[in-house]
């Protein structure tokens, strides 16, 4: 079924995609109206259109009800902010006017809320009378710096369509194989917490014959405490869609898409801008600089679903299907979106891919190890003297990134959770021991993924967070896996029953549970769940200790 879909779907392909169609039907309409002609446009029939609309949060009734979001995210939690913030919205809007939506990427300053397509936070909810009016605002913007010793991703190489112009008329001359080597050697590997060899990624897919192939940036990775997303593109837009069109022009493709959440208004706007402006100059388009390469961009927006952010599920919806994992292989490289071969990066890996190629390879792979080469960003919550995101080279002791870059903690904290949600606990005296380094961090039982870190103070409850993983994958899961769907809702009960004080958490079941998870999920959002909460288990036992029964 899916396959038909992703051909029917195929048929009118990006300029018009189903789910974008789907999303505005949706958003614009609030009964049927439209679907039956979307239906009989893509030859499909409605209960699969409908199925696919009603996956997204953002598209149900529930939520177009609502007038205001606050930010439900780990680091939003953890400060303690949005509780209060949820009952200053309630008074001015009423009770039922105020919903959730996951991290809006303002970590480092928390009392994070959306309103009327805007986000907004920290003092932002003293105006709100003015926000409520229309009015603009002026808000804070994150703080950024580069410790790199050579920056990739925070230079200013790219930051205009005339270096954009001239770096792109060197680049689409150059022999396709001479970039992949130049890739391959840098050691460069997705910074979206898989680690695959970017290069190779480039390098299949160039091999792969077909007519039609698709470069695709996900930009819908919304982990908690990561805003490295935003910072790229919204500061350094270029360097993502100079990645892209290189991309296209070394694995022989002639179209692109960036999926971006919908979270990100900003970023939506900037790439927008920065995509119409590109084809002003020619420099995308058909026939790029009097050349025999065409390459063209479009815009996908997400409509809030986490699991977007892999790949195979991030594929499914922009075709129009509902937005499960698929099994593997077939490898998108192979047959991807629309089952045309595919390379999908995130946009830190694009960025880096230009950097790469605008100051060399072996400046990239000189710094950190083969396998955890060149420079990675950094994000700092609230919880930070220096909030901010930060480039910093691999390698770097973590201990120097918090206390030195980091400016130390405004207040006690006792563990982070570095990698977003999948991402493991660390307690503070286990940060010492590590560097900024993928392997190192896996081979400690934790995971560095997008290097995101939401600092756990104190006095913060840890069969509570632990409570608020299973929720969060319980709500998040694609439901396509059965230890996905049901395990994530079982653990989410028993830490329900906890806080209701009618049980106590048998430990026995619940590390059964966890291994099931682990080792039978169909992706990483279920699968690597389990790795904080075994974190929590292993270092916070003590904490817990009254709220768990040793059954045998």
């Amino acid at each position: 079924m899916s396959k038909n879909i992703s051909n029917l779907s195929g048929r009118i392909g990006l300029k018009n995609n189903l789910f974008q169609k789907l999303s505005e039907r949706s958003l614009n309409s609030k009964d049927d109206v439209g679907m039956k002609e979307i239906a009989e446009e893509y030859k499909m029939g409605v209960s699969t259109i409908h199925g696919a609309e009603s996956f997204y949060e953002f598209l149900r009734p529930s939520h177009r009800e609502k007038k205001a979001f606050v930010c439900n995210g780990s680091a939003c939690m953890c400060a303690g902010t949005q509780e209060p913030l949820k009952k200053k919205l309630q008074e001015k809007l009423g009770d039922d006017k105020v919903g959730e939506m996951f991290c809006l990427g303002h970590c480092y300053e928390n009392h994070a809320f959306h309103y009327d397509g805007e986000n907004y936070a920290g003092n932002d909810i003293n105006q709100i009378d003015q926000i409520i009016k229309g009015e603009k605002i002026k808000q804070e913007k994150f703080f950024s710096k580069s410790f790199a010793t050579t920056s990739f991703l925070m230079d200013d190489k790219l930051s205009n369509f005339d270096q954009f112009k001239e770096h792109l008329e060197k680049f689409i001359k150059m022999d396709k194989k001479e970039i992949i080597n130049s890739l391959l050697s840098s050691n460069l590997t997705g910074r979206g917490g898989a680690g695959f060899p970017t290069g190779m990624k480039w390098d299949f897919c160039s091999k792969t014959k077909s007519e039609k192939k698709y470069v695709v940036c996900n930009a819908d990775e919304g982990d908690s405490g990561a805003f490295s997303d935003r910072y790229l593109l919204e500061d350094q837009p270029l360097k993502v869609l100079f990645g892209m069109v290189i991309c296209g022009y070394v694995i022989g493709s002639n179209e692109g898409v960036l999926y971006i959440r919908g979270e990100y208004p900003k970023s939506i706007e900037a790439i927008n801008g920065c995509i119409n402006s590109l084809k002003e100059a020619g420099l995308l388009g058909e026939k790029i600089l009097g050349t025999e390469f065409s390459f063209d961009l479009n815009i996908c927006i997400g409509q809030g679903a986490y699991i977007c952010g892999e790949e195979t599920a991030l594929i499914a919806s922009i075709e129009g299907r509902r937005a499960e994992v698929d099994v593997r292989p077939p490898f998108p490289v192979t047959e991807g979106l629309y089952k045309k071969p595919t390379v999908v990066n995130n946009v830190e890996t694009l960025a880096a891919a230009t950097g790469i190629l605008l100051n060399g390879a072996e400046k990239f792979s000189s710094v950190g190890n083969k396998k955890s080469a060149g420079t990675k960003l950094v994000c700092l919550d609230s919880f930070f003297n220096n909030p901010g995101v930060y480039e910093i080279d691999m390698g770097t002791p973590m201990k120097k990134i918090f206390e030195e870059y980091g400016g130390g903690y405004k207040e006690d904290v006792k563990a982070f959770q570095i990698g977003g949600p999948l991402g493991g606990v660390v307690p503070i005296s286990e940060i010492e021991k590590l560097n900024l380094d993928f392997q190192e961090f896996t081979k400690a039982g934790f995971m560095l993924g997008h290097a995101s870190v939401v600092s756990i103070p104190e006095d913060f409850n840890m069969a509570e967070y632990i409570h608020h993983l299973f929720e969060f994958s319980a709500e998040e899961s694609c439901g396509k896996c059965f230890p996905g769907r049901i395990g994530s809702y079982r653990g989410k009960e028993m830490f329900d029953q906890l806080k209701k004080g009618t049980s106590k958490i048998p430990l026995k079941l619940l590390n059964e549970l966890l291994v099931t998870m682990q080792k039978g999920c169909l992706c990483a959002l279920c699968g690597a769940i389990p790795t904080p909460i075994m974190n929590i288990l292993k270092y916070f036992g003590d904490e817990i200790k009254n709220d768990i029964v040793k059954d045998n």
